[in-house]
């Protein structure tokens, strides 16, 4: 039984039978026709580069033979133009010398009827022979030229053109120059003067002012500006004024001429555009088109292939360029090893950095050249674990290298895998830092610290030592007056009941003082070692009591009146009450000691307490010892807070330094000024116990 489709199957087959001989005979055909079959390749290329050349010669031959063609027809059109300016300005002449033959009274309106037909007249004057103005006439058709540009600005052009037509006895015209107007343009005008002879004598003159486009469209325009673009220009290809329009072509012709007038030279330009040439027949046109699409198409496609590929070459090139250029100006070794172990890669930093050259490195496995010797076997395991796999990707490490003359430094290395584009591992990269001058500079930095604290603890002990000596001085002399006196008073003769009483005040005062040396000495300690003090709530009052008596036992050594000043219902200071009991006795004594002159008559020392400047969050008392001495020199103050400075032969130079410290570290100020008519005050400020400063964070 035959299966129902088979007939289907026997068509196809048939049919692909028969396209298959078909394609058959057309190979032999094709092989037949083939030169190269023949042995005749290069008559073919010979023959095909001939009529290449003949094509291409015939093409050329005929767009030169129509471009020629064309720039002739342009070289007389420009020629016929030139005749048509200088009779068309000739006619004008003759119409300005004809005005002239009218009367008076007629000559104005024929003038009028002459500038409403020529648009290219901007202006019209009547001058006499000085070129003084008798009569001026604006075109009627646009508005007045030389409302912007006074009329007197271009008088000098005016008057070249006159002086040349007196020589010429005839007409003359001026340089062509811009003209701005009112609206923001301007134009370029051109100027015709015509003497004015009567008696045989020049009486005046007659002056045109020309609009250089308007007389190419009012007088070419019709003819010549329709095909082409007609313009005047200067010698140096300037264009002045253009008319015409710039039509669309292949081909750019122009052509130039002189309009040679009295007085001036204009060169008129002619351009003109021509499509391409259309004298071949339809046939060869076809043919030389074709080929010509083709030559191009593959000209293109070359050129374009080649372009990118230059730009390829060009970007991978500067890549390349600065790749190098970064990686030879980094400070960073960089290394490359293969998964082997074996250097691949490492940049001139490396290179020095080891003393080894990038050819005595590159292909190195281990044991490397810049592995300490007593180390090589340690950093060959570390390698064979890295290179495995199972130490961490980007994980420092310190580690110690040699230099190809044997010196140690220490290093920091970073590595990572080395992954391709398709994200395959091929090696590891490493980044290796010099850190020996990290190293020391860290170990300088450790000594210069342990030397500071040394020396700060010797210094502390100095300074310590300085304020005990200076602090104790005032108490031990306290102590010294009053054994000094108890001895007289009981080497005197009579003992009675009052010397008893006096040896007993002195005793308890050599006591007080004792104890207020002891007190001194624990709160200099505290001070030296930046202590926290303990502060009390302490009257103004008190205080200045506490000093009451050594001040008046110096005071009566050195004949010095002091004077005590208390502003009423002072709140309590909050201080360490030593200390600032110091402070004032350090003041006190200092102003006593400024009064100890012989020219100093009036000896006065006032202490005074008040109220100062005070705030929500805080109030303040100001204490202020004033003296009647000579006061300070102004080279003397800028160092008086300066430790160890001093004008004294016997003193430290501590006690305003230890002053300034004591009052700061009470959040304080102490300063000084000049005191009228002569003496100083020192002031310093402390701070009251009623208000306390609020904490930080509410601020």
């Amino acid at each position: 039984m035959t299966h129902p489709r088979s007939w289907w199957t026997d068509a196809l087959d048939a049919g692909r039978t028969r396209w298959a001989r078909r394609l058959q005979r057309w190979q032999r055909s094709f092989d037949d026709l083939l030169p190269w079959r023949a042995g005749r390749l290069s008559l073919w290329l010979a023959l095909i580069a001939l009529v290449l050349a003949l094509l291409v010669t015939l093409v050329w031959l005929a767009g030169r033979y129509e471009a020629s063609q064309v720039q002739a027809e342009l070289e007389r059109d420009t020629q016929d133009a030139v005749s048509d300016l200088r009779t068309e300005l000739a006619r004008d002449v003759q119409a300005l010398q004809g005005l002239q033959t009218l009367p008076s009274e007629k000559r104005l309106d024929a003038l009028q009827g002459l500038m409403r037909e020529k648009r290219e007249w901007l202006r019209a004057e009547q001058r006499d022979a000085q070129w003084k103005l008798r009569h001026g006439e604006d075109s009627p058709l646009r508005a007045p030229v030389y409302e912007r540009t006074p009329r007197e600005q271009t008088l000098s052009e005016t008057m070249r053109s006159c002086l040349r037509a007196r020589q010429f006895n005839g007409p003359a015209y001026s340089s062509s120059y811009y003209l701005p107007l009112n609206d923001g343009l301007g134009m370029e005008v051109m100027e015709l003067c015509m003497p004015n002879v009567r008696d045989g004598q020049i009486s005046g003159y007659t002056v045109l002012v020309y609009s250089l486009q308007e007389l190419l469209v009012e007088r070419l325009g019709h003819t010549f500006a329709r095909r082409n673009l007609v313009s005047f220009t200067e010698a140096d290809g300037t264009r002045l004024a253009m008319a015409g329009s710039d039509r669309r072509g292949q081909r750019l012709f122009t052509a130039q001429q002189l309009l040679d007038l009295p007085g001036n030279t204009l060169v008129l330009r002619m351009d003109g555009r021509r499509a391409a040439p259309d004298l071949f027949p339809n046939v060869l046109t076809a043919l030389v088109t074709a080929m010509s699409i083709a030559l191009i198409t593959v000209v293109v496609l070359l050129v374009r292939d080649s372009r990118r590929r230059l730009k390829a070459e060009r970007e991978l090139a500067e890549a390349l360029t600065f790749r190098k250029a970064m990686e030879n100006s980094l400070l960073t070794g960089l290394r490359a090893r293969d998964r082997q172990g074996r250097i691949s890669y490492v940049n001139p930093a490396f290179c020095a950095m080891v003393g080894f050259s990038a050819e005595e490195l590159v292909g190195q496995g281990a044991p490397m050249p810049y592995w300490p010797p007593e180390m090589a076997g340690e950093y060959q395991q570390r390698q064979a674990i890295r290179l495995a796999g199972n130490a961490p990707p980007r994980e420092g490490y310190e580690s110690v290298f040699m230099r190809k003359d044997g010196t140690r430094f220490a290093v920091l290395v970073i590595e990572a895998p080395l992954m391709t584009a398709q994200g395959e591992q091929t090696g590891w990269m490493s980044a290796i830092l010099d850190i020996s001058e990290q190293r020391r500079v860290e170990e300088l930095s450790r000594a210069s610290q342990e030397r500071l604290q040394a020396t700060a603890r010797l210094a502390t002990v100095g300074e310590m030592a300085s304020l005990l000596s200076h602090e104790l001085n005032q108490p031990l002399a306290a102590i010294a007056s009053y054994a000094n006196g108890s001895l007289n008073l009981l080497d005197a003769p009579s003992q009675g009941a009052d010397v008893v009483s006096d040896v007993h005040m002195a005793l308890q005062r050599i006591a007080e003082q004792a104890g207020r040396a002891g007190r001194v000495i624990n709160s200099v300690h505290d001070f030296v070692r930046r202590r926290d003090q303990a502060r009390e709530a302490v009257a103004p009052q008190t205080l200045l009591d506490a000093i009451a008596p050594l001040v008046s036992l110096q005071a009566r050594k050195l004949g010095v009146q002091v004077r005590t000043e208390l502003e009423a219902n002072l709140p309590e200071v909050l201080c360490d009450r030593t200390m600032v009991e110091q402070v004032l006795l350090n003041l006190a004594r200092n102003g006593m000691q400024a009064m100890d002159q012989p020219e100093c008559r009036q000896r006065l020392l006032v202490l005074q307490v008040r109220r100062a400047a005070s705030n929500a969050r805080q109030g303040w008392v100001e204490f202020s010892v004033t003296d009647q001495g000579s006061g300070i020199d102004p080279a003397v103050a800028e160092q008086l807070f300066t430790p160890f400075f001093t004008t004294k032969a016997e003193g430290m130079g501590l006690g305003l330094s230890l002053c300034r410290t004591v009052i700061e570290q009470h959040g304080g100020h102490l300063d000084h000024a000049p005191h009228q008519p002569h003496g100083t005050v020192f002031r310093f400020t402390l701070p009251t116990a009623s208000l306390r400063a609020l904490p930080a964070s509410a601020a």
